[in-house]
Formats: C-alpha cells, sequence, structure tokens
C-alpha cells in the first residue's frame, strides 16, 4: 500500500513545494493534474522544496480523467464541503489498495461535479468559524501524518532522529558550553 497526495489544479509554487517536500518525509508519491499555476522549474517552487526535489516522486496528469485512468485504490477528497472529520478514516480498511489523498486548488477547490460524484469519500479538516480553511500545505502535511501514522510505514522512523541526518543521541552528546548563541536560550 503506497500513499499518495493528489493536487488537483494546484495554483501556488510555495505551497506545491512545502507538499513536495512533506511528500519526500512521509514517503509519499505526488499527483499533479493540470492546469497548473506554476511551472516545474519555477524558483519558488524548487525554494519551497528545498533541496529535497530530486527525491521526490511525482507524475503530471492532463485532467482528472487522466489521473484516474491511471491509478487505481482508494480516494479521499479534502475538501471544505466534507461532512466528516479524516480522524474518522481507518486507513488500513484500503488493505492492499494505494491510498489517494485529494485536494483542490487554493482558490476554487475541488470541482464540484467531482465531489458530488465521492460525497460519501468527502472529508474536512475541522476548523473554527473564523476561516474557510486551513493553508493546501498544512492540510496535505496533516493528513500525511494521519494515514502514516495508521499505516506504521516502516521507512520512516518515528521514534528518534535518523542516524542519516544527526542520529539519535544528538542533543545527549551536546556540548552546549561551545554552542552558539542561536542554539542557546537567551
Amino acid at each position: 500500500m503506497k500513499i499518495n497526495v493528489v493536487l488537483y489544479h494546484p495554483e501556488i509554487p510555495q505551497n506545491t513545494g512545502n507538499i513536495m517536500r512533506s511528500c519526500v518525509g512521509f514517503n509519499a508519491k505526488l499527483h499533479l493534474i493540470k492546469p497548473l499555476g506554476f511551472s516545474l522549474d519555477e524558483k519558488k517552487l524548487r525554494r519551497s522544496c528545498v533541496d529535497y526535489f530530486d527525491y521526490i516522486q511525482y507524475e503530471v496528469y492532463e485532467d482528472f480523467d487522466d489521473f484516474k485512468s491511471k491509478n487505481k485504490g482508494k480516494y479521499y477528497f479534502l475538501t471544505r464541503y466534507g461532512h466528516k472529520s479524516p480522524s474518522s478514516i481507518n486507513f488500513k480498511e484500503a488493505e492492499d489498495e494505494d491510498v489517494y489523498l485529494i485536494f483542490g486548488a487554493e482558490s476554487t477547490g475541488i470541482a464540484y461535479d467531482i465531489l458530488k460524484d465521492n460525497l460519501d469519500d468527502c472529508y474536512r479538516i475541522p476548523t473554527t468559524d473564523k476561516i474557510r480553511s486551513l493553508n493546501l500545505s498544512n492540510c496535505a502535511a496533516i493528513m500525511l501524518f494521519l494515514a502514516s501514522e495508521q499505516l506504521n510505514d516502516n521507512d520512516i522512523v518515528i521514534s528518534h532522529e535518523p542516524d542519516s541526518m544527526k542520529g539519535e543521541n544528538f542533543i545527549d552528546n551536546v556540548d552546549v558550553s561551545t554552542l552558539d548563541s542561536k542554539y542557546k536560550e537567551h
């Protein structure tokens, strides 16, 4: 089972760059459905993705039908019009199917006809009545965490800083007397 993030008509390169970084961190594939509001070689997108662009698995599609024809699995639509919280999703029910977390354009969301055809699979991240929705990249990160935590992906190190970074015992071994002031409480 693979976790996938689907961006339907993404408009803001910084959001997509942040989502790319999250996809790398959660071992997820990114699917981009045209039209895109930016070029994939745009500096803002690359800057938001930091130096993780070379690790991202992604694919671009002409439209939603093109995406559907090439990707079978369980679809979860994240929309402000959903009637259920994503915390109610049991991702393990998808069994051997790939999981697709589908998000809409920043300004318009997912097309209403797509949502209407998939009402039982529409979810809304709960917020107060003061905002329409959370930022797209924040929503993707929330959903990636929920799915990954349930599915226990073995490639995701949960208990400590990976050894390929600073390692499990980094803080234990830091000599605080030698630290630059930006790493000390003032």
